[in-house]
């Protein structure tokens, strides 16, 4: 089961905190000693203020640069932080845990300041926090651990702050890449779904045109062209279901005999083209939805008389053509649906081009690579 990542506001909440704890322990043993061995009270509350007020401005920081929301008022924080750390071992004596103050600055080092600035501030500091540790009677193992502990922290700090950010950045790019998909998926179906009932009800518009102009000179006629619509209509609501279902797949050899039959039922001549039975499955989807996008546009954009298609197979590329006569009648316009068949065959590898052929005529070419893409 994958776990469930939780807000960006409650990782760096819990960052803060871890932070503020590991903090904690390196100051605890040194308030430990003033409040509970020394009690002195004076002493015990200067120590408990300084590192409380430490801790709490420490977390704010780290939360608002978690948060993105830098502002140069950061740096001053930082400094105050700076000075209260170094001035607690001058007041209160290097002995039992106060040199560890030294570094408690430093994980912020590269969180407030620009990674170049801190770049050379952390060795610095690096440096003149034992020498000073050293000047106050900070044992010599101290010191060397104040050296060590002191780029270490810094990297700490911005590594975690880094994560966060680099977690987070995925985190909206992945929410991105699904709205993107679901994006795509509706273009995907607004497409499918405009080729599919274009056509179709485009053919059954036709049939019920031809049934119209036979109504009182031929009932039989009529019958006839009423089954088609019929038939026409539950399989447009068929695919449209497939299309839903996202399964549809189409048949070139199919959607070639459905053409020609709708063109000639239109009035228009158009002989159905060979097609080989060796084609490759992954031919039949996009060339199929190049031949029913191309019998609407021949209906809806022009006044043919004829229409010619064409079935290759040349230079390893399944080629499908169609040329319409009378564009220039009504325009050369070729529907909107082109374009989306262009997306679909560039998906595959494929090409498509359209436009007129001169004479009048309209010229459609779709072309498939023969090996799977």
């Amino acid at each position: 089961m994958q776990p469930r990542i939780p807000r960006p506001t409650v990782i760096a909440a819990i960052i803060v905190a871890m932070t503020a704890l590991s903090l904690a322990g390196l100051l605890v043993p040194a308030l430990w000693y003033e409040a509970v061995e020394r009690s002195e009270a004076g002493r015990a509350l200067l120590a408990a203020a300084c590192a409380g007020g430490v801790l709490a401005l420490h977390g704010r920081l780290l939360w608002l640069n978690l948060m993105r929301r830098t502002a140069p008022a950061h740096r001053w924080a930082l400094a105050a932080i700076t000075a209260v750390c170094w001035a607690l071992p001058a007041v209160l004596g290097v002995a039992h845990g106060w040199g560890n103050a030294l570094i408690v600055p430093a994980g912020l080092f590269a969180v407030v300041l620009p990674l170049r600035e801190s770049m050379i501030v952390t060795p610095v500091a690096a440096v003149a926090a034992p020498l000073y540790g050293l000047a106050l009677g900070l044992p010599v193992p101290s010191a060397l651990y104040t050296a060590a502990a002191i780029p270490l922290y810094t990297f700490s700090g911005y590594v975690t702050v880094w994560f966060f950010h680099v977690v987070q950045e995925l985190s909206e790019a992945r929410a991105e890449l699904a709205r993107s998909a679901v994006g795509e998926e509706r273009l995907r179906f607004a497409r499918d779904l405009h080729d599919v009932l274009g056509h179709s009800l485009q053919a059954i518009a036709l049939r019920a045109e031809v049934a119209e102009r036979y109504l009182d000179r031929d009932p039989g006629r009529v019958r006839k062209e009423l089954t088609e619509v019929q038939a026409m209509a539950r399989d447009a609501v068929g695919d449209v279901r497939e299309v839903v279902r996202g399964y549809r797949r189409t048949s070139l050899r199919t959607e070639l005999d459905g053409m020609s039959a709708v063109l000639r039922a239109a009035g228009i001549a158009c002989a159905t083209p060979d097609v080989a039975g060796d084609l490759p499955a992954h031919v039949h989807e996009p060339l199929g939805w190049v031949a029913r996008e191309a019998a609407t546009n021949v209906l809806r954009h022009s006044a043919a008389t004829r229409c010619e298609i064409m079935v290759r197979d040349a230079a390893g590329r399944i080629e499908l053509e169609i040329v319409n006569d009378g564009a220039g009648r009504r325009g050369d316009e070729a529907g909107s649906g082109l374009a989306g068949l262009a997306e679909r065959l560039a998906a595959v590898g494929g090409a498509l081009a359209a436009g007129p052929a001169g004479g009048g005529t309209f010229r459609v070419v779709a072309a498939v690579p023969r090996g799977e893409p």
